[in-house]
């Protein structure tokens, strides 16, 4: 899933980049704050590449070191200002821009028809200050954002948080629901896509806060400890599930390995992910869309099928235990039912696990069951 703006459309690399340039707390942020508390307007280049130059007509050359009051005194002039690509000076000034006029703008006004072509012609990011709506417009990458006010976005960051908030609240019981039904051997498919969504729809919200995160710059301190806190382990939870449920391909396995449990590999789960996180919103609210991502029963009289977890993610609950060694013993066991039934001796006997672990997650297993 491509990432998320403030107002909710994709993100792109080079767009998240040029917003962290421009982020509130910035010296080129205070500067077209400047500019647009003036009311004079301003058309700011952020590169001086020979793209750039090709369509500078007349200005005057300045190459001086660039600050935000400096940015703001030369705005003042009807042309575009150029800075250097680095950021740190200012090379030229009252510059006429002379893209394509082929290429295709939406803008309407002067000022802000120049950003938006200077940005398609060059590839270099070009912002626009509005003299009449006091509006910052930066256009790249063939998008254009208007940046808001970081009491705007410490708002929508603070809703967003409250929105994560409840709906981690529901995951945590769809997981609990998920692991009494492992534990009961009654685990249906209806469960394991409930969880999936849970997840995915906890992780898409992470998403756009992380977004938000980008455009709210010094101000996104308290929010990014926030989204490391509620996400703590929805991405290692959503590759266990994805590890516990994925369906396998048999075709062409050996005959001798036939009473083998079926195990996914590492490329088989990326894949079985990848193809969960690509799902549109509207089918991520459906099950069978969701089903057949893992190649489960996707009709609605098959939801209540039951499912045997291979165990990974019920291991992973177990604190400590490393990646190799919960791969161990999914491959010795092969479920959570034979997981449950196994003895410390038989745990003990996989290798990388030992006699230490083997204690540790027997009592761990136990736990589970009896809490």
């Amino acid at each position: 899933m491509s990432a998320r703006s403030a107002d909710g459309s994709p993100v792109d690399t080079e767009v998240r980049g040029v917003l962290r340039r421009l982020a509130p707390g910035t010296p080129l942020r205070d500067a077209l704050d400047r500019i647009r508390r003036s009311g004079t307007g301003g058309l700011v280049v952020l590169g001086d590449d020979p793209a750039v130059q090709s369509i500078c007509d007349g200005g005057v050359d300045l190459d001086v070191p660039f600050t935000p009051a400096r940015l703001r005194e030369l705005s003042k002039m009807d042309g575009a200002v150029v800075l250097s690509t680095d950021g740190t000076r200012i090379t030229r000034a009252n510059v006429h821009l002379v893209p394509d006029p082929s290429l295709p703008a939406v803008e309407t006004g002067t000022r802000h028809r120049a950003a938006e072509r200077t940005a398609r012609h060059t590839g270099v990011p070009a912002v626009a200050v509005s003299a009449s709506m006091t509006t910052v417009t930066v256009y790249a990458a063939g998008q254009a954002r208007v940046l808001a006010d970081p009491v705007v976005l410490l708002a929508r960051a603070d809703q967003t948080v409250a929105t994560m908030e409840r709906h981690g609240a529901r995951t945590a019981r769809a997981r609990a629901r998920l692991d009494r039904a492992e534990i009961g051997g009654y685990a249906a498919v209806r469960d394991v896509i409930t969880m999936a969504q849970r997840l995915l729809r906890l992780e898409r919200l992470g998403t756009e806060l992380a977004e938000l995160t980008v455009e709210m710059g010094e101000y996104g301190r308290q929010t990014t400890l926030q989204l490391e806190e509620l996400l703590s382990d929805t991405p290692d939870e959503l590759w266990g599930l994805v590890a516990d449920y994925l369906v396998v391909d048999q075709t062409g396995m050996d005959p001798a390995d036939a009473d083998s449990p079926a195990l996914p590999t590492a490329e088989q789960v990326e894949t079985g992910l990848e193809r969960l996180t690509v799902l549109s919103d509207a089918d991520l609210l459906l099950p069978g869309p969701v089903a057949r991502c893992l190649g489960l029963p996707a009709e609605p009289e098959d939801l209540d099928d039951q499912v045997s977890a291979r165990g990974y993610r019920m291991l992973a609950h177990i604190p400590r235990l490393r990646p190799v060694q919960i791969t161990a013993l999914v491959e010795r066991f092969g479920s959570v039912s034979a997981l449950l039934a196994a003895e410390q001796a038989d745990f003990a006997d996989v290798e990388g696990v030992g006699s230490l672990w083997a204690r540790h997650v027997r009592q761990r297993l136990t736990g589970l069951v009896t809490g």
